[in-house]
């Protein structure tokens, strides 16, 4: 399943994308905190994920890579979601408070790049929250999902490049112990995250990792030399 806007958007509305949905939002509502008067950015796909942030935070923005257009969000409004180019975010330095990325690292150009990128746009007291595929994972390895596209990571290959770009991990959650295929019922699903949780946190879809910044290992080079910017407003022509 080729990871762009069309596609993701199809797969969040079927059956599977609702039940992958629920339970990872569960876990990452937890991670985001409160929100009031903060400012949110989501990159990649993150629009199903922010929408409980609209009415709290300061504002709140869809950062969508150059896979096409962006998706005009939120439907009531509008005007929240933009295009980029993942390596050169137009945004002002330490702008975030929260920065949400899902559907968007394991297609990243250049991880490290990206990281970096996000290193700048995010607050000094400022939280990112990755939300990655686990590569010994079942929805790894169907691509049919997103989850089974791009590049996932192990533990130990997100933790070497989260502090080789000058990232602290702070927390580390996972989710999605359901397998990818045949369950419907609520209650099952649920058991089988509790049980996952437990027993067989390795064996998650995703992980789900809050960082925060270092501040004491220099400074990402993008931040001081010119940056080409790229950004289309969700619609515009």
């Amino acid at each position: 399943m080729p990871v762009d806007s069309r596609n993701l958007r199809r797969f969040y509305d079927s059956p599977r994308g609702q039940i992958a949905h629920g339970y990872i939002a569960q876990r990452l509502g937890e991670r985001l905190g409160e929100a009031k008067g903060r400012r949110v950015l989501g990159i990649g796909y993150a629009t199903p994920y922010l929408e409980p942030f609209l009415d709290g935070a300061e504002r709140v923005i869809a950062a969508e890579p150059v896979w096409g257009r962006a998706t005009p969000w939120p439907p009531e409004k509008r005007g929240l979601s933009v295009t980029v180019e993942e390596h050169y975010l137009p945004f002002p330095d330490a702008f975030f408070d929260r920065v949400v990325v899902i559907h968007g690292l394991e297609t990243a150009d250049g991880t490290r790049r990206f990281l970096r990128e996000i290193w700048r746009v995010l607050a000094d007291e400022g939280r990112l929250i990755l939300v990655v595929p686990n590569r010994v994972s079942f929805w790894a390895q169907l691509d049919r999902t997103p989850f089974g596209f791009g590049h996932p990571f192990s533990n130990a290959q997100l933790q070497r490049l989260l502090e080789d770009t000058l990232f602290e991990v702070e927390e580390w959650d996972t989710a999605l112990f359901i397998p990818p295929f045949g369950w419907r019922a609520p209650s099952l699903g649920q058991a089988f995250e509790r049980v996952g949780h437990r027993f067989w946190p390795r064996l998650a879809g995703v992980h789900i990792v809050e960082t925060t910044k270092s501040l004491y290992a220099g400074v990402p080079a993008d931040s001081v030399r010119a940056r080409r910017i790229k950004l289309i407003l969700a619609g515009a022509r």
